[in-house]
């Protein structure tokens, strides 16, 4: 006796050619209209992009030959700006921890006091870090003050908005057989939804302080302090290969963050 076998196939994915064809037309002509000035769009000046290219071809050459005699004179800015980012970066995983336990609905069931905290956390990302290091140095002054300030508020923003959705999208049967056991709310999230999210935590703390020196670097244009600030005055004084040897500097300092920043959580998970 001969057995046969069955091929068993999956069928054919239906194809909607009509339809895919109907959204990237509709894509293109959104991308289309987003180019023309006449109904707000942004202008795209290719002729002067042509005109203007041996201008931006000249600073890219002085770009490329970097001045490493200059570095001495930017390890003191640096300094400061690693020390607004850590600074930065631990205050807002300490602020971070209630607001967002506050945030979430599984940790939080009144909606009035989580709403309200969800307003703040999104004004407080609604306003570009620029405009708040803008008015914090119209207020305290020219320096790393403002710069740290800046951050945290950032960081506070970026943590609990991520760390929120997290534990809104995990499923929490813990949370319901805490309730079955009589714990209260705080109970509950002190006993078992916070070592839930250690990770999670850890993770967007991590991510924050990766962002800190990088935003510093930009903060330091309206005089938030840091290698930032050093950046702007160089840049204003034309001096393109003290700006290249800058920006190598954030470039090998991010990457050692960055590089630290795996290995911890390859220790975490």
């Amino acid at each position: 006796m001969t057995t046969q076998t069955t091929e068993l196939r999956m069928p054919p994915k239906p194809r909607n050619r009509w339809r895919t064809a109907a959204i990237v037309a509709a894509l293109c002509t959104f991308t289309v209209l987003t180019c023309l000035p006449a109904i707000g769009g942004v202008e795209l000046d290719f002729a002067g992009m042509v005109r203007n290219w041996a201008n931006g071809a000249d600073k890219m050459g002085e770009l490329l030959r970097p001045d490493f005699s200059f570095l001495p004179r930017t390890i003191t800015p640096m300094l400061e700006t690693l020390a607004m980012a850590v600074a930065g970066a631990a205050l807002a995983a300490a602020a971070s921890i209630p607001l967002t336990l506050w945030a979430a609905r599984p940790s939080n069931p009144n909606r009035v006091t989580r709403q309200v905290v969800r307003f703040i956390i999104n004004v407080n990302r609604a306003v570009p870090d620029l405009v708040f290091a803008m008015v914090l140095v119209a207020m305290v002054g020219v320096g790393v003050l403002p710069g740290l300030i800046t951050l945290f508020l950032f960081d506070v923003g970026v943590v609990v908005k991520l760390v929120s959705e997290a534990i809104e999208g995990a499923d929490h049967h813990y949370i319901e057989a805490g309730q079955a056991a009589g714990g209260t709310q705080s109970q509950i999230n002190k006993a078992t939804l916070l070592p839930q999210s250690w990770t999670l935590y850890a993770n967007q703390w991590l991510y924050s302080l990766e962002l800190n020196v990088r935003i510093s670097a930009i903060l330091g244009i309206v005089g938030a302090g840091g290698i930032g600030r050093l950046l702007d005055e160089r840049r204003g004084f034309y001096a393109y290969d003290d700006v290249s040897v800058i920006i190598l500097e954030i470039l090998v300092v991010v990457m050692i963050i960055e590089l630290c920043s795996n290995l911890l959580r390859s220790r975490l998970r």
